[in-house]
C-alpha cells in the first residue's frame, strides 16, 4: 500500500479528548492567565455547587490556600466538627424522650423521619425521664383460682407468701389434733387442703 493512498483518510483514529476539552473550555479565571480553564475549583462556603474555572497550574495555586471556613468563628468551627461525628444527624442522652428532643426539618418530614420516632414504642418508659413507671399488670384469676381464694379468706392480691401464711392458719386451726381430736371441722380442713392444691397448681404459691 503507498503512503499516500486514498484508503489512509478512511482509517479511524481515537480522538484526542484533552485536546478537544481545551478548545471549547472557557480561559482560565486567574487574573492575566490566557490558558483554558480546564479545571474546576469550589468557590467557598455558602456558595457550594459554585465553581471557578483554572488551568492546571492555577488550580493548584488555588487549593493551596482554599480555607473552607474563611472567616468563620472558631466556636462555630468546633461545633461544625463535633457536629460532623455524627454526620450532622441529631443526638440525645440516653434516657431523653427522642421524639421530643427530635426537630424536625421539613425535608425530614418528608422523608418519613417523624413517622419513624412515632412508632417507636416505650411501654415501660426505659427512655423517658419523666415518664411514669408502668405498674405490673395484675393477673386475672380463673374460676376455680378465685374460689380456692375466696375458701382461704384472700382476695385476688394476695401473693404467693400470704397463700402460704393463711394456709399455715388454717391448718392449724382445723386440724383435729389441734382441737382434741374433734372432727367438727373436718370438711372445712378438706376445703383449705382442696383450695391450696389449686393454687400451687396454678402456680400461684
Amino acid at each position: 500500500m503507498k503512503p499516500n493512498s486514498k484508503y489512509f483518510d478512511k482509517i479511524r483514529i481515537r480522538p484526542d479528548r484533552k485536546a478537544e476539552t481545551k478548545a471549547h473550555a472557557p480561559l482560565c479565571q486567574w487574573d492575566g492567565c490566557s490558558e483554558p480553564g480546564t479545571h474546576r475549583a469550589p468557590v467557598g462556603r455558602m456558595r457550594e455547587g459554585e465553581y471557578f474555572k483554572f488551568c492546571f497550574d492555577h488550580v493548584r495555586e488555588y487549593n493551596k490556600g482554599f480555607n473552607y471556613f474563611s472567616g468563620v468563628p472558631d466556636s462555630d468551627i468546633a461545633r461544625f466538627q463535633k457536629e460532623a461525628l455524627t454526620g450532622h444527624r441529631p443526638t440525645w442522652k440516653m434516657g431523653a424522650n427522642a421524639a421530643a428532643a427530635f426537630s424536625q426539618t421539613p425535608s425530614q418530614k418528608r422523608s418519613g423521619a417523624a413517622g419513624y420516632y412515632n412508632r417507636v414504642r416505650d411501654p415501660f418508659g426505659m427512655f423517658n425521664e419523666e415518664a411514669p413507671v408502668a405498674k405490673p399488670r395484675e393477673r386475672k384469676l380463673k374460676t376455680l383460682e378465685a374460689k380456692a381464694m375466696e375458701t382461704l379468706g384472700l382476695d385476688a392480691k394476695a401473693t404467693s407468701a400470704d397463700i402460704k401464711a393463711r394456709y399455715k392458719e388454717l391448718v392449724k386451726l382445723h386440724h383435729p389434733d389441734a382441737n382434741g381430736g374433734d372432727r367438727g371441722s373436718e370438711d372445712r380442713l378438706r376445703d383449705v387442703l382442696q383450695a391450696y392444691r389449686v393454687l400451687k397448681q396454678a402456680g400461684l404459691c
